[in-house]
């Protein structure tokens, strides 16, 4: 009698953080029959939602990090926000942390960051880390001010004129224990996007720049790729992510916001070392969206096509407005499928707050400004926006 063949079971890997980003990893790993493990904060938060293998704790305690990561090859992240000394612990336990600390340090650390880039020769702001108003008058107004760790989505991030302006930054950076970075406020026509993937074999994969707009210093808008983008500037901008990525060995999604200046250059703004909202649009605009290529780059796999699907795709957000809760959202679908068969629409399950990510929609098509309609139009409706207007 022939035994029964025994299944291959791929290697668990370890995700910590259970917000969006670790969500919208959990489809593609469903395609990859990779099983995840979910490090999450709190009981029902968006990835934990979708996780079914999840833990509750928090990333900043070791113990945590070693109960969750137990028997699992890889540790990947949701958020830069682990302690850099946890993340050695765990590598000299053996488990492969993707991206690794070294590489990591240079996300959640923008002093760090901004010394190794100046190393390397890539183009950035005018800079210093400060220590008290006088240096930042030195410095010249007008200015910004960076909390150099822990910021995100303009948190953290201050536009200084004067003396008096520096009061809130200083006080935030002395209760949090953290430095403060000065840069120049920089004339920027737009800012750009430029999202790569790189394996531990060192394979990488750059998708085209994209435009995106903030509202509010948070992620609004994206249009991939960016229009009217020189296609100079284009390139050194995919040269530049490529090189960041290959000399810091980051493994992973690498995304690096630049500003295009009004006077035909491009700087590096930040650094993101997973999954970024200006990725999103890969998810219905992409061969392989980021999602997948991240997971493919830190299980070193072959790392698949970030070729367009179409001419043009336009990812917008949806931000918390004026509906009460969560569940209220799902009332936009009925609208916005009906008006718009091709829309693709995105919810991540979380609790309504005003200015909160909750969602974004992927319009795409051939026509630049179709795209930007339709998708300007299904968010606004589920942001309640739009009231009861029928089309």
């Amino acid at each position: 009698m022939t035994e029964p063949a025994t299944p291959t079971t791929a290697p668990t890997l370890a995700v910590i953080g259970g917000g969006q980003l670790a969500r919208m990893m959990a489809q593609p790993a469903i395609a990859l029959a990779l099983p995840l493990r979910l490090l999450a904060e709190a009981e029902g938060v968006s990835a934990a939602q979708v996780i079914v293998d999840h833990q509750v704790g928090d990333h900043r305690d070791l113990a945590t990090l070693r109960r969750v990561t137990e028997g699992c090859r890889v540790v990947t992240f949701d958020h830069e926000h682990v302690p850099t000394e946890h993340l050695h612990a765990l590598e000299a336990d053996g488990i492969a942390v993707r991206p690794g600390p070294r590489a990591l340090v240079h996300a959640q650390d923008k002093a760090v960051m901004r010394e190794r880039l100046v190393e390397l020769g890539v183009p950035c702001p005018r800079h210093a880390v400060v220590g008290e108003v006088a240096e930042v008058e030195a410095f010249g107004f007008p200015c910004v001010l960076k909390t150099t760790r822990g910021g995100y989505d303009g948190k953290g991030v201050w536009v200084v004129r004067s003396s008096a302006d520096c009061a809130e930054p200083f006080r935030v950076a002395e209760q949090s224990g953290v430095r403060l970075l000065a840069e120049e406020l920089v004339d920027f026509r737009r800012e750009l996007s430029a999202l790569v993937a790189r394996s531990p074999s060192g394979q990488a994969a750059a998708y085209p720049v994209v435009a995106s707009t903030q509202l509010d210093g948070i992620c609004h808008e994206v249009v991939a790729p960016a229009p009217d983008l020189d296609e100079h500037l284009a390139g050194q901008a995919q040269a530049i992510a490529l090189r960041v990525a290959g000399e810091l060995d980051v493994t992973g999604v690498l995304a690096v916001e630049l500003f295009e200046t009004t006077d035909g250059r491009i700087l590096v703004n930040e650094l993101a070392m997973r999954p970024h909202n200006t990725g999103h649009w890969t998810q219905d605009g992409a061969v392989t969206s980021q999602f997948e290529n991240h997971l493919r780059a830190v299980m070193d796999l072959p790392l698949g096509s970030p070729a367009p699907r179409e001419r043009w795709t336009v990812m917008v957000n949806i931000l918390g407005g004026e509906r009460a809760d969560v569940g209220h959202l799902y009332d936009g679908f009925p609208h916005a499928m009906a008006r718009d068969p091709h829309l693709r629409v995105h919810l991540y399950g979380k609790d309504l707050r005003p200015g909160r990510k909750v969602g974004h929609v992927n319009a795409y098509g051939d026509d630049l400004e179709d795209c930007l309609e339709r998708a300007r139009h299904a968010a606004a409706w589920f942001r309640g926006d739009l009231g009861d207007e029928s089309e």
